[in-house]
């Protein structure tokens, strides 16, 4: 899809947000950690948004976080959400294109995601084992904790995830 455009989130999509999480995520109630994300005090988190003409049809999240004992800046990719009429479009690699790019402006070196491994695998994503999660993952989610490094990243990046307080919450974290 060649139209698809990508910016800076605004406080007014999140409307909008109410609406395509949902539909994105029928069996998820994602709403609570996408709105606690954009109310997080300090610039830690970057949202983007995708609009295909004047229609906001995708959604992405990227919370600055910290490794605890490290001084890398690293960022936690999610929730990323596409309304389903532009799924399989484009929209959701535009917008992790995008979203990786913009946090390697600030100096993140590392992205981490908990998702699908044969999704974010497509873009260089590989299992994770030396920067840990907040909280244990299930044995099944194993594979699912991936990283990717940014540039030209060579520093060793290991230790505990350290993340704000909209992603301390167990249940983002169990099945």
């Amino acid at each position: 899809m060649k139209d698809i455009a990508i910016r800076i989130g605004q406080r007014g999509n999140l409307a909008t947000l109410e609406t395509l999480y949902p539909a994105a995520f029928p069996d998820e109630d994602l709403l609570p950690l996408v709105r606690a994300l954009l109310a997080e005090p300090g610039s830690l988190v970057l949202s983007l948004v995708a609009s295909v003409g004047q229609t906001l049809v995708g959604h992405i999240l990227l919370t600055l976080c910290g490794v605890q004992g490290c001084d890398a800046k690293v960022a936690l990719l999610g929730p990323l959400a596409v309304a389903p009429d532009y799924q399989q479009a484009g929209v959701g690699a535009a917008l992790i294109q995008a979203g990786l790019r913009e946090v390697e402006t600030y100096g993140v070196s590392r992205v981490l995601v908990l998702g699908d491994p044969a999704y974010y695998s497509r873009f260089g994503f590989t299992p994770e084992s030396e920067v840990v999660p907040p909280y244990p993952l299930p044995d099944e989610w194993r594979e699912a904790w991936q990283s990717l490094p940014l540039g030209a990243a060579t520093e060793q990046v290991a230790g505990e995830l350290l993340v704000p307080s909209a992603w301390r919450e167990p249940a983002l974290w169990a099945a």
